[in-house]
């Protein structure tokens, strides 16, 4: 495995790849790493012939008070895994090559960044967007894998790509949860014992309203209250926010919509303690 933290020498690979036929499978992240991101490599290497793992902390995704600072960061030991799992190039740039002095260019998907995380985290996506058109210029893969945890990322990205016509298969695979339901995330290590408790309050209000459409419930706010509900009970939870709303565009999901059996997104947001924790679940 070949660890690369320049830009040239990590276009000149992917140049070196494509002109010798190989497929080359990306999959962003910023380090941390857990079975989560494990899990989207394993599939981009079935996928391909030269598998590619960014790890660079974006700060431009990143607000005013957020943990950008604090982000955890252990670059030997992602390398470590990485290196287990036989990833061939491991891309890791300073933000000071990501965004030189001068930089004033910026990717926004309008009308789907400002909703949900990015009605909480103003210029989130505006910063996830621009990292990711700028990592797969340099990259020039052929798939790059994403997690559904991030499920309005996911929808974001997918716009992004179809509208600037980039030539990359954007593939995203389910959440990896723990044992008792939670979602794997870099932030859970931010989580004190009762905290990480508390947090099965999560996945539980998801199952809960996915429950009640089982058993044929179909009022927008009935399902977001039964979600809710989970949460409120958790003293140590507080909601950001839950929604529900189409898979595909993210606009707030109507009675008709559900009866029509449209693909539609459950997501929420909650702070356990300091630490916010995201997660959703699709319906049907």
């Amino acid at each position: 495995m070949e660890v690369v933290a320049e830009i040239a020498a990590m276009r000149a690979a992917a140049e070196r790849a494509r002109a010798s036929g190989a497929r080359i499978g990306f999959v962003p992240t910023m380090g941390a790493l857990h079975q989560g991101h494990l899990s989207l490599v394993r599939h981009v290497r079935a996928r391909s012939d030269v598998t590619v793992v960014s790890i660079f902390v974006n700060p431009t995704q990143f607000g005013p008070g957020e943990d950008l600072a604090r982000y955890p960061r252990n670059l030997q030991r992602d390398c470590e895994l990485l290196a287990a799992e036989h990833v061939d190039l491991v891309f890791t740039p300073t933000a000071a090559s990501m965004y030189p002095d001068g930089s004033r260019t910026f990717v926004e998907v309008a009308g789907m960044s400002d909703t949900l995380e990015g009605r909480s985290r103003p210029g989130h996506f505006r910063g996830v967007t621009t990292v990711v058109a700028k990592l797969f210029g340099i990259v020039a893969p052929h798939v790059a894998a994403f997690g559904q945890k991030d499920a309005q990322q996911a929808v974001i990205l997918r716009r992004m790509v179809a509208d600037l016509m980039m030539p990359v298969e954007v593939e995203i695979l389910p959440t990896c949860r723990d044992t008792d339901g939670v979602a794997l995330s870099s932030r859970n290590v931010y989580l004190s014992p009762e905290e990480r408790r508390a947090a099965r309050a999560i996945p539980a209000g998801l199952d809960a309203a996915k429950a009640a459409w089982q058993a044929g419930e179909r009022e927008p706010a009935v399902l977001v209250a039964a979600a809710r509900a989970s949460i409120d009970r958790e003293p140590l939870l507080r909601m950001d926010y839950v929604a529900l709303v189409g898979a595909d565009n993210l606009e707030p999901a109507t009675r008709a919509q559900a009866e029509a059996g449209t693909a539609l997104l459950l997501a929420m947001a909650v702070f356990a303690g300091t630490t916010r924790l995201i997660d959703n679940t699709l319906l049907p």
